[in-house]
């Protein structure tokens, strides 16, 4: 048991010799190079692995972890000292990822609206094929359209679409399926 104390002190020792202390920060503030390697050294880790854990893809997390030490960098005198310059660090990390989110959200909506306004019909070559298509996708809720052009034209799967249209999957599935009928129904009376 002794000995299991002795290596959790040492183990808490060498933790707290790694965290960054606040005077980096504020070397950092006089534009100290010396300290901000240090910095970066100490918490490139940490940081890129929060990153990695809320955003789930090793490039974003990345991209993010480099932003997090240019906002470091150029915010290191707002920093008030409070004993935890790792959680503002953090902070700033996690606000950089919701972010990213928000960025993803605007482009994926973006691409939702256009998909849904041109879901490929340059593709189709034959006219009359392209008028029938569009035509039957007229005869379908703007969701079931919406719902059908994301999955079929985008690739999306259905519990992307579901995210994207903040709509439960049971009802996307349910949308699409009663979507797919309309449109077998539609274009069997026209062909």
């Amino acid at each position: 048991m002794l000995a299991f104390a002795a290596i959790s002190d040492e183990s808490r020792a060498a933790r707290r010799a790694s965290l960054p202390d606040e005077d980096l920060l504020l070397r950092i503030t006089r534009e100290d190079k010396d300290a901000f390697c240090t910095l970066y050294e100490q918490t490139s880790g940490a940081v890129y692995a929060y990153a990695l854990s809320l955003l789930r893809h090793s490039q974003d997390a990345e991209d993010v972890m480099q932003e997090t030490f240019l906002k470091i960098r150029g915010a290191a005198h707002l920093y008030t000292p409070q004993g935890k310059p790792m959680a503002w660090i953090l902070t700033i990390t996690r606000n950089l990822c919701m972010m990213r989110f928000r960025q993803q959200r605007r482009t994926a909506a973006v691409s939702v609206e256009a998909a849904a306004e041109d879901p490929g019909f340059d593709r189709i070559t034959d006219l009359e094929d392209r008028i029938v298509l569009k035509a039957a996708l007229e005869s379908l809720t703007p969701e079931e359209s919406r719902i059908i052009i994301l999955h079929a034209v985008s690739g999306l799967k259905h519990r992307q679409i579901g995210e994207l249209l903040d709509l439960p999957l049971s009802t996307v599935l349910s949308k699409y399926s009663r979507g797919l009928k309309k449109l077998r129904k539609e274009l069997e009376g026209k062909l």
